[in-house]
């Protein structure tokens, strides 16, 4: 891969919310990549923080998040090319008289050691999803991206481009 790292790290925080319980809401964060010069962002941990469901006897209820490098009309998982991280907090408790059991399921963990980096972004943004189910409350996300800014020969610039916008 030709790539070389023009910066050091760089966090960047970013926050969602519901407008009304159960909506699904995506918002766009800009990287200001300088396109012209083949600059991209090379995503190394995600961190992700949901809103915990709502507990509520009999139902069912759930949070879910995605972050990634191209627009969504709902939340992404990991087997989606485009997908850098997702999350989902649930509570089961259909068929029960209290607020159930709650269960977390998380990718938003970066493997220590054991990769260069996660995701390489070659256009000039990332999105954030957020979905709540059967919650009476709305639901928000905050959540922290970390990464560093690389120059990408022209080849490796346009492959990544290409990949991205037919992953959509």
């Amino acid at each position: 891969m030709g790539f070389k790292k023009t910066s050091e790290t760089i966090a960047i925080s970013f926050g969602v919310s519901e407008v009304a319980p159960n909506t699904f809401v995506q918002d766009e964060i800009s990287l200001q990549l300088d396109v012209l010069n083949n600059e991209i962002f090379v995503v190394v941990g995600v961190d992700l923080d949901l809103a915990n469901p709502d507990a509520i006897a009999g139902t069912d209820t759930a949070t879910r998040a995605s972050v990634t490098s191209t627009s969504q009309t709902g939340i992404s998982n990991l087997a989606q090319t485009n997908c850098i991280a997702s999350a989902r907090d649930a509570i089961r408790a259909a068929g029960f008289a209290d607020g159930g059991v709650a269960f977390a399921r998380a990718a938003e963990t970066t493997p220590l050691g054991s990769v260069d980096y996660i995701s390489l972004i070659a256009t000039n943004n990332f999105f954030v999803q957020l979905l709540g189910t059967a919650n009476l409350a709305p639901k928000s996300l905050e959540g922290r991206m970390w990464g560093y800014r690389a120059r990408a020969d022209a080849s490796t610039y346009a492959a990544l481009v290409q990949s991205e916008v037919l992953s959509a």
